[in-house]
């Protein structure tokens, strides 16, 4: 059989195939004959270095899916060392100075890791975690012993980086603190030496135009707050501490470098593990002018998640304004009040400023806090800024401070917001029932004998000449009557109160991630810390009517109101909603509710407790007349909402002003939201009632779902 293949096509392919051996030998000859030298000692002046790129940090939303607290891309300075100390810079210290000067002139700042005072005579200042590793890791690379003083170290820097002697002691600091931030990275595990963090575009053109040679422009991210409210809440981010390091930075894949910004206060801080992304590497190729060349990504960036909380923002910045404005006109009162008896000699009446206050508003039905309020409060986006004065020491340790979370951490004995658990606890327990009656006789004289005779409060301030009358357990709450409480406590004893106030969560751990005090419950075991002698009966009473050693947080009453209201659960106060992956796409994590205990009784004991808080603000005969002028009517949009609230007014001793205590919750009829809110020195629990109906009123003008985003699979902006 004759061949198909044609003499012509085989030559055709020996032609090419030989043409393409040409060309590869031809380059191959060019590349390694004739330039190979060139190319050789170019590429052995190419530096190569592997740079971190820095993952953006999850967002934080509110409940509904509103951005709190995201990420804004920015641009940072950053320092070209090769060409910085090449030979075509004559000087390199006059130019870092004028580099210096010009950021300075621009009412800016560049990032000063030196940690020696700015003017002689130069010593040491207070040192974070990453400052104190890079001066230990600067003194054992250049073999300086760790006790070299500031002035010392300062004197080392002008030898060995020849800054000259016409440079003044300022600047002379200046050029030494950039010298040892650039010289110090190749002593520590950290990123490069960022010059100027989030510069404004004018900065970036003057300095780009004066020493453009030396500097490079990155885009980074800085955090961004969407609100100047709920600063306790979300927290904010800085350098690791020394704890910080040996936690997060475990192993070469840690995610973390000594100058990574991690949370250090509020969700920030609690949900950083959720928040924290995972930084790339790329690998950077630069000529001998140090111009880069070539970037390839070894490892792409990967973002933080992003965390929901349960709080509604639009409802936290009311209850943050409410608790605010409400506070500063108490005070003003309190100031013309106290000049008028000043004026009349009753100086006896004179009143303490108010110190601090807190406001909680927490769900009902699951326990979920939507507003937690702290006043005074800060701006959790200049925190840094602001740091020496937020934490400036008075000469009055009870001043109060802007950085502490009193809602959480602030304890305060509840007074009679007690009485309903009290109250409750008797009833459950069979020493009353919804009949009793008891009639207040003004002085509980039980005790007498062993001179022991405590007073009710309508006895006390009408000088004897009224009481309560035959109470039953509903009346004695909407009176709040002492005598009644006594009675009933005297009966029952400390160890059931113990009991129903741990059901209740009182001196218990609430649930929240947030840091928080537990209080204290009294009771005979504790009772001994507070350097008074063992437990006697006097104590029994006093605890019954929400004194004695008892102090709870304004978020504990605000979950015991819940539970009141519903009628005996007690959910947890946990503040993650839920956690998305950083495109959304993914759920990662679904808070669910939580009982942490349950209190047993029957639903009668319920609805009589209930009654008695419905009474003190519906009742013309309520202890309180301003709670029943603010509520009795009270309606939203024409359509009547029952309240139900316990005023409490704790006593912290002779000459000290009165705390102010006040709960409530509402609608009556179907429970929506239970509120706490605590004025340090406010005198009494109703001068809370005013801040507490512009709570009600804005959870019921707010339309909160209306903008909600947060549907599966949706990108939130």
């Amino acid at each position: 059989m004759g061949s198909k293949i044609k003499t012509s096509r085989v030559v055709a392919f020996g032609l090419v195939v030989a043409v393409l051996i040409a060309l590869c030998v031809g380059t191959l000859y060019n590349v390694q004959i004739l330039n190979g030298a060139a190319y050789y000692d170019e590429s052995a002046d190419n530096n190569v270095s592997r740079v971190a790129v820095t993952a953006a940090r999850g967002n934080i939303l509110d409940r509904y899916g509103r951005v709190l607290v995201s990420n804004r891309e920015c641009y940072n300075l950053v320092i070209n060392t090769t060409r910085l100390f090449s030979d075509e810079i004559e000087d390199p210290n006059a130019l870092i100075l004028e580099m210096v000067n010009i950021v300075e002139e621009s009412g800016e700042e560049f990032i000063d890791d030196l940690p020696i005072t700015d003017a002689p005579p130069f010593e040491y200042t207070e040192m974070n975690a990453v400052q104190r590793e890079m001066l230990n890791a600067y003194f054992e690379r250049h073999e300086l012993a760790e006790d070299t003083s500031a002035v010392e170290l300062m004197s080392y820097f002008r030898t060995r980086y020849e800054i000259d002697n016409s440079y003044s002691a300022e600047d002379m600091r200046k050029i030494s603190a950039i010298r040892y931030a650039l010289n110090v990275r190749y002593a520590i595990n950290t990123s490069e030496y960022i010059f100027v963090e989030d510069a404004s575009i004018d900065l970036i053109s003057n300095i780009m135009g004066a020493v453009g040679s030396v500097i490079e422009v990155e885009s980074s991210y800085v955090r961004e707050y969407s609100t100047q409210y709920a600063a306790h809440i979300l927290g904010y981010i800085g350098d690791m501490t020394a704890e910080q390091q040996e936690q997060y930075m475990v192993g070469d894949n840690s995610g973390y470098s000594y100058d990574t910004k991690v949370g250090q206060y509020g969700s920030e801080l609690v949900f950083e593990e959720w928040l924290h992304g995972t930084d790339g590497l790329s690998r950077v190729t630069r000529n001998r002018e140090g111009s880069i060349t070539n970037t390839t990504y070894e490892e792409d960036p990967v973002p933080g998640n992003h965390v929901y909380l349960t709080i509604d923002i639009q409802l936290q910045e009311a209850v943050e304004r409410a608790l605010e404005s409400g506070i500063i006109g108490l005070q003003q009162q309190r100031d013309q009040d106290n000049l008028e008896a000043q004026q009349e000699g009753r100086t006896d009446e004179i009143r303490e400023d108010i110190k601090e206050g807190a406001a909680v508003v927490v769900d009902v039905k699951t326990g979920n806090p939507l507003a937690i309020a702290s006043y005074p409060t800060f701006n959790a986006a200049t925190v840094y800024e602001d740091w020496a004065e937020l934490n400036a020491v008075s000469d009055d340790p009870n001043d109060p401070r802007p950085l502490y979370n009193y809602a959480l951490q602030g304890v305060y004995a509840p007074g009679s917001t007690f009485k309903p658990l009290v109250a409750l606890a008797a009833l459950s327990e069979s020493i009353i029932n919804t009949e009793t009656r008891i009639e207040g006789q003004g002085v509980f004289t039980k005790y007498i004998d062993q001179g022991y005779a405590p007073e009710c409060w309508i006895y006390t301030q009408t000088d004897g000449q009224i009481t309560h009358g035959n109470d039953n357990v509903s009346e004695a709450i909407r009176d709040s009557c002492n005598y009644f409480f006594y009675t009933i406590s005297d009966m029952m004893g400390i160890d059931i109160m113990d009991e129903y106030a741990e059901l209740f969560g009182l001196g218990e751990s609430t649930g929240i991630e947030l840091p928080e005090v537990t209080g204290n419950m009294a009771n005979p075991d504790t009772h001994l810390n507070y350097d008074v002698d063992e437990w006697v009966y006097g104590d029994t009473l006093q605890a019954g009517i929400g004194q004695s050693d008892s102090v709870f947080t304004p978020l504990q009453l605000a979950e015991y109101c819940a539970a009141i209201a519903n009628g005996g659960t007690r959910y947890s106060a946990s503040i993650l909603k839920s956690v998305r992956s950083f495109d959304y796409s993914t759920q990662l994590y679904e808070g669910k509710t939580e009982v942490l205990s349950t209190v047993e009784s029957a639903d009668y004991n319920w609805a009589a407790v209930q009654q008695g808080m419905y009474l003190l603000a519906h009742d013309i005969n309520s202890s309180s007349d301003v709670v029943y002028r603010a509520f009795n009517n009270y309606s939203y949009n024409g359509e009547y909402i029952g309240v139900a609230a316990k005023t409490g007014t704790s006593q912290l001793g002779e000459g000290v002003t009165n705390n102010a205590i006040f709960m409530c919750y509402a609608p009556y009829d179907d429970p929506e939201i239970a509120i706490a809110i605590v004025i340090s020195r406010g005198y009494s629990g109703a001068n809370c009632t005013s801040i507490a109906k512009d709570i009600l009123d804005a959870y019921f003008s707010l339309d909160s779902g209306s903008d909600a985003v947060d549907s599966d699979n949706t990108l939130l902006q």
